[in-house]
């Protein structure tokens, strides 16, 4: 792995160069293609359908920061690892209109689903987003893309599912309680991406031998040294 810079690091995966992105996603600059994991959409209407009190909001802040990638990197497909709806209550007419309306400023744009656990109970998106839908493992060149970190595949994995932070010790921000931020998991075998939606939460890993950390804070991404 190798090359860092202030909103992305360059790593090395199966021999394929891919960009580890300060916003939550993977670049694959030779496929013109980004990589997100865990958005989620519908979350928040999901949750507001159970009478839990939640903001609204949560489909368009996703929707605009998937815009300043595609702004930021010249881009041909989006590939979902998964969990791209919810629930079933994400197919809500309010939530279905904001997302056939991003869709159609993008319509040249590939859109890739690899189904994941919340997908199966959700239900296939609307078919006038025109998304093709995929099980996993989705194998593309040396990259195989998944829901879950543990599906064997061909290729190198990258995967969501886990939701992961990593939790900085106060020792080593000098805040009371220390810091929980997103990161990627990167192993010999696979990638963990952090999740991408606005309200999706974390799951504090700790890295086991041989696997990084990334981390990322504020449009900023750096690696954690080992035993961090």
């Amino acid at each position: 792995m190798s090359g860092q810079g202030q909103d992305h690091c360059v790593v090395e995966l199966a021999g394929e160069r891919v960009w580890l992105l300060a916003q939550k996603a993977v670049y694959w600059p030779a496929r013109k293609m980004l990589v997100i994991a865990d958005i989620h959409f519908g979350k928040a209407a999901s949750f507001r359908a159970l009478g839990v009190p939640v903001p609204r909001g949560t489909t368009t802040q996703n929707l605009l920061a998937l815009d300043a990638l595609l702004a930021a990197h010249d881009c041909e497909e989006i590939v979902f690892l998964g969990d791209f709806l919810h629930a079933r209550a994400a197919h809500a007419p309010a939530t279905v209109a904001d997302m056939l309306a991003w869709r159609h400023r993008h319509p040249r744009l590939r859109l890739t689903v690899v189904r994941g656990n919340h997908d199966l109970h959700a239900g296939d998106p609307a078919a006038a987003l025109g998304i093709h839908m995929a099980d996993e493992p989705h194998t593309v060149g040396h990259l195989s893309f998944c829901h879950h970190p543990e599906t064997p595949a061909p290729g190198h994995v990258l995967a969501g599912h886990v939701h992961p932070v990593f939790h900085l010790r106060a020792t080593a921000t000098g805040l009371r309680g220390g810091l929980r931020l997103p990161c990627f998991l990167l192993g010999a075998a696979r990638t963990v991406l952090p999740s991408f939606g606005a309200f999706t939460g974390g799951h504090a890993v700790r890295p086991a031998s041989g696997e990084r950390v990334y981390v990322t804070a504020d449009a900023v991404i750096f690696a954690l040294p080992p035993h961090c």
